[in-house]
Parts: structure tokens; C-alpha cells; sequence
């Protein structure tokens, strides 16, 4: 029999979750075997009369001094009576119950931490690179101030779904999104949800699905950048707030290991300059006569194997100083049969720069260092093909190579084009500072 205690919690139950049941299992409540095709709209006329008669039998109920859910079961006990709901309420109750076993999350709507309403400013495809950061900075700013998350945790998750991205791709994010977030639809939905393209936050809470309202519209919108964010964050705080916390969150959504250290990566450089503006790149060597350089990529090599070549060579006095092309952060270093001492850099558009035959580095450089355009690395030297310390095989050289990142797969492409975009820039710099300083 139901407790006097537990009729206030049980009306409650049953009252909020009322709307997402009959939304689903409307005819299976209200219709018997053979009506099980009624009308939604059917179902929705008989859930309305349903939340009446709760709304008559609450009014009905005499005020007098009473335990703590009292009334409800009063409330509850008229409804029983009526054999037109016993059915549907009978449903509700193991509905409740379901809920209450299993440990499912209740609706967005109960739990929702308070967000104040954001809105997109769009991503026109005109606006300059400046205002779109401005725009994605406010954005995490304010979810941060909702949900305690940094704002760089944001912004590391959106980069890293906007790098891996492929352009021309049907479901990325719409023109007027500010983040670059793509979470699919089972996802977002629930895998069980019928309805995977769901706006509603309590029939997505009732699938167990992803999506939350975290603009406060009543909507838990796929395509919304506050509901995006904010359903991201909800899942980040089950784990906790440190930064341990935060790659166990992001390996259990992504289920990649190879996500969470790119994740943590682009974090960590959001967090170090404090801003989200962090373009700008060097050429590898310093700016003189005395190197030289050709597009080689896709040449023939014998050593190890038929392969091909995967960078571009550029020759140049044993010793000459070797210069980190990008803000990033220092991924790999140390010995490679192929390459010698190498190392590598990870920067925000998820490209890794490697550096390969080196003769030394620059000591002060340990990896997960963060480094910066133009900073020194290492030196030009002759090693590799062979095991540590080998070294004279070939003449000295710089072998600069660049891979993309796409998720699953890593992939190296021609950085000619940028080396000579990067030196034709370094000159172009150059000549300017002069003009400026003879003007002066």
C-alpha cells in the first residue's frame, strides 16, 4: 500500500513525467491491442484530460492540516476510483518506478543548473576571424560562469571537433553556429529514441539521451550553441573538476585515447596564453643565403623500405639553428631509426610539424613544453637511418614534414606550400620593419 511519505515524491513523479510517456506510449496506455494505431492527437486529447482530472481532484482535496503527502494520496486515491484513468495511472506507476530502479536521470527541467539565456551572434560568412573569437570567447565565458568549467575546456573540445571536421560534409555545424560541436543524433536523442531528430529535454532525459536546455527555451537543440555546450558540461561533471577528471569525461564520450590527449593539449594552450587567437608561424630556418630547398614530396626512398617522401628537405649548414614553426606544443622527441633526433609540435589546428635529423636540441625543450614562432629547437645535423647516434649518411639537412590530424587517422601532406607562404611572409615582415625603422 502506498506510503503517506511517499505519495508527495510519487504524485510529483508521475506529474512531471506524464507529457514524455504519452508522447511514446500514448496508445499503448489508452488503447487497447487493436486501437494501438489511435491518432496522436488522440493521445494527446486523452493526457489532457488525464492532467484535468489531476488538476479537479487537487482543487477537490479540503484544506486541513496534514502530514507531508497527505494530500497527494488523497489526490491520487480519487483518481484511482475514476476507472477511466486507473489504467493510465497504473502505467505511470511503473513508468515512476522504472525511473526510480534503474537510476535513470530525470528530466533537464529538475536538475538544470541555472544558465542564463545565451544566444547564438551567428557566424556570418563575412565576419573576420576577430569578432567570430570575441563571439565563441563570450559564449564560454558565460558557460563557465554557469557550470564552474574553464572556459578553455570549452574551447579545447570545440577546436578539436572543428579540426577534425571534414569540409563539404553534410552534418557539419549550421552557418549561423558559433561552435563547430557535432554531437549525432543517437546520440543526442538517445540510441532508443523513435524520434531522433527529439527537441523535447524531458522525452530525451526519458531515452537517456545526451541533449540538455541550456538556453533556457525549452528546447534541447542539436543546432543551439548554449545547449550544446551546456549538454557537454553536464556530462563533464559527473567526473569531477581536475584535469585527470576532465580526460576520464572526454574519453568516455569520445571513447578515443588519441581525442583526450589532443583535447587535453589544446586545453592546456588556451589556458597558458589565455586566449583563443593563436595563429602566427616562422619559417624553420633563419632568413638567409645559405640554405636551399625544393618541393620533394611523394619522392622514392629505399632505406627501411619502399615508401615515399613524406615533408620537404631543406639543406643547410651542419649547426644552423632549427625554429619552431607555430605555437604548440611539443609532442614527441627523441631517437627515430628514419629520422634520428627528432622532434615534434603539436599546434592548435591539429597539425603536428616534425622536425628529423637534428644534431641536438635545444635543452631547455622537454616534451609538453609549450613553445612559440621562431623559437629555437634544436640544430641542423645529418642523423638517423640507423640506431641511436647514427649519423653522416647524408649531407645536413632539415627534414620538415606535416600531418593532419582527422580523429582515426593521421596523415602527412606537402608543407611545401606553406614553407614558401611562411618565408615569403618572413621577408615581407622584414622589409616593412626596415621601411619603418628608416622612416623613423
Amino acid at each position: 500500500m502506498l506510503q503517506m511519505k511517499d505519495a508527495a515524491s510519487y504524485y510529483n513523479m508521475c506529474a512531471l513525467q506524464l507529457p514524455v510517456f504519452v508522447k511514446y506510449a500514448g496508445s499503448a496506455i489508452f488503447d487497447s491491442g487493436e486501437e494501438f494505431t489511435g491518432t496522436f492527437r488522440q493521445e494527446r486529447i486523452k493526457s489532457s484530460l488525464l492532467l484535468q482530472s489531476i488538476i479537479k481532484a487537487s482543487s477537490e482535496v479540503p484544506t486541513f492540516n496534514s502530514t507531508p503527502g497527505q494530500k497527494e494520496a488523497v489526490i491520487l486515491l480519487a483518481l484511482f476510483k475514476n476507472t477511466n484513468h486507473r489504467r493510465t495511472m497504473l502505467c505511470l506507476s511503473a513508468a515512476a518506478i522504472l525511473w526510480g530502479g534503474l537510476g535513470l536521470p530525470v528530466p533537464a527541467a529538475a536538475v538544470q543548473a541555472t544558465v542564463q539565456p545565451v544566444e547564438s551572434s551567428g557566424n556570418p560568412v563575412n565576419a573576420s576571424k576577430e569578432s567570430l573569437w570575441s563571439a565563441r570567447r563570450g559564449i564560454y565565458d558565460q558557460l563557465s560562469a554557469a557550470t564552474g568549467i574553464p572556459w578553455f575546456r570549452f574551447a579545447a573540445i570545440d577546436q578539436y571537433e572543428r579540426t577534425i571536421a571534414k569540409k563539404g560534409a553534410s552534418d557539419k555545424p549550421a552557418t549561423n553556429r558559433l561552435t563547430g560541436i557535432m554531437i549525432p543524433a543517437p546520440v543526442w536523442s538517445g540510441p532508443l529514441n523513435p524520434d531522433q531528430k527529439d527537441t523535447s529535454p524531458e522525452s530525451i532525459t526519458f531515452f537517456n539521451g545526451f541533449g540538455r536546455d541550456g538556453s533556457g527555451d525549452g528546447i534541447a537543440d542539436p543546432e543551439n550553441d548554449a545547449d550544446v555546450l551546456y549538454s557537454m558540461a553536464r556530462h563533464l561533471q559527473k567526473y569531477g573538476d581536475s584535469a585527470n577528471d576532465f580526460s576520464i569525461g572526454i574519453w568516455e564520450y569520445y571513447h578515443n585515447g588519441r581525442a583526450s590527449q589532443r583535447i587535453a593539449q589544446f586545453a592546456k594552450l588556451y589556458e597558458h596564453f589565455g586566449r583563443l587567437d593563436l595563429s602566427g608561424n616562422a619559417f624553420p630556418l633563419p632568413l638567409s643565403n645559405s640554405y636551399s630547398y625544393r618541393s620533394t614530396w611523394g619522392t622514392g626512398r629505399s632505406w627501411g623500405g619502399a615508401r615515399i617522401h613524406e615533408g620537404t628537405d631543406l639543406f643547410a649548414p651542419q649547426g644552423m639553428p632549427v625554429r619552431s614553426t607555430c605555437i604548440g606544443l611539443v609532442e614527441t622527441k627523441g631517437w627515430n631509426r628514419y629520422g634520428g633526433w627528432r622532434i615534434g609540435i603539436r599546434d592548435i589546428e591539429n597539425r603536428y610539424h616534425y622536425y628529423a635529423h637534428l644534431s641536438g636540441y635545444n635543452k631547455s625543450i622537454s616534451r609538453g613544453d609549450i613553445v612559440s614562432p621562431g623559437e629555437i629547437i634544436g640544430w641542423v645535423g645529418s642523423s638517423g637511418y640507423g640506431n641511436p647516434g647514427t649519423q653522416g649518411k647524408f649531407p645536413p639537412h632539415l627534414h620538415f614534414g606535416i600531418y593532419r590530424d582527422r580523429g582515426i587517422t593521421e596523415w602527412a601532406f606537402d608543407p611545401f606550400p606553406l614553407l614558401k607562404q611562411w618565408e615569403n611572409q618572413e621577408y615581407r615582415d622584414r622589409k616593412n620593419k626596415n621601411k619603418k625603422s628608416a622612416t623613423n
